[in-house]
């Protein structure tokens, strides 16, 4: 197995405990998610890299990177809408009971609690699986869908967000254990929150219009016929 093969595979691998972690309520712990977030977030981008610019490219690689991809994304929802989803979201119900359920919203100036809502949720996660769908269709019909900058952009703030959530995480923990809750932790709290509602915010947006421009740019795929 080649360098970016094995990145992807260690992706996967890690996958379980991105999706563990956020639940341990343990700042240590919690710290651990963020940096193992971080990492396997931006290996995302190096693994392909690697494989282009050194000829390693191989039909396992393009297995196992679109799998580490899917496996992030649902590591990271799982937690992050267990513990920032409004206690009475549709969605949030049919879900298991967990400890600190709903405990960690988003907090900005002038935003007491911001909630991950379900339809947003939904659509992401909605959109990765058409993608998915749609790049399979395409390219039996003789068509490969390349990433397109929107979708790296889309990316790119979706995995802010991310970030911004598990290392909102540890340290609301860290506030809560030390009962630091004077106007520098406050202040700390608002930054992390704005940062992750901003990159929230403009990841929904670039989702629809990223999805649009992939449908635009690929319509005639739907009348072309099956090779």
């Amino acid at each position: 197995m080649n360098l970016p093969n094995s990145i992807s595979a260690a992706r996967i691998a890690v996958a379980p405990l991105i999706a563990f972690l956020p639940f341990v309520q343990s700042v240590g712990w919690r710290a651990v998610a963020f940096a193992l977030y971080l990492v396997t977030a931006m290996s995302d981008h190096w693994d392909g890299y690697i494989a282009r610019s050194r000829g390693l490219v191989t039909d396992l690689g393009k297995l196992l990177d679109p799998i580490a991809d899917k496996l992030l994304l649902v590591a990271t929802f799982v937690p992050m809408f267990l513990l920032q989803a409004h206690a009475d979201d549709p969605l949030l119900r049919l879900l298991p009971e967990v400890a600190e359920r709903s405990a960690y919203p988003f907090m900005t100036w002038g935003v007491a609690a911001f909630w991950f809502p379900w339809w947003v949720l939904a659509l992401i996660v909605g959109r990765e699986v058409f993608m998915t769908w749609f790049r399979t269709f395409a390219q039996g019909r003789g068509t490969v869908i390349a990433a397109q900058r929107l979708g790296k952009w889309k990316a790119g703030f979706q995995y802010t967000w991310m970030g911004a959530a598990y290392f909102w995480f540890a340290l609301k923990l860290l506030f809560d254990e030390r009962r630091w809750h004077g106007p520098v932790a406050t202040f700390w709290a608002q930054l992390v929150g704005a940062i992750g509602i901003l990159a929230l915010g403009v990841a929904f947006l670039l989702t629809l219009v990223s999805l649009a421009d992939y449908l635009v740019r690929h319509r005639a795929v739907f009348t072309a016929r099956a090779r």
